[in-house]
């Protein structure tokens, strides 16, 4: 759960830096290119966070084997 919320947020940073470096591109391809890398960090921070959520929510209805 820990490390799939620290590798979402390393993965979000990534995504941020490269969509706010946008506005210092100025050929259409390197643009596309970054937009796509950016959108690339952000599906993986996406997935992240879904597997976190997964495994919170694992942990939290887990239930223990009774002996009948």
């Amino acid at each position: 759960m820990v490390v799939a919320a620290i590798f979402a947020a390393i993965c979000l940073s990534v995504a941020i830096t490269g969509f706010t470096s946008l506005g210092d591109l100025t050929d259409a391809a390197e643009v596309a290119d970054a937009k796509g890398f950016a959108w690339f960090w952000t599906f993986l921070a996406s997935v992240a966070i879904g597997l976190a959520l997964l495994a919170w929510w694992v942990a939290r209805n887990h239930k223990e084997d009774e002996d009948a």
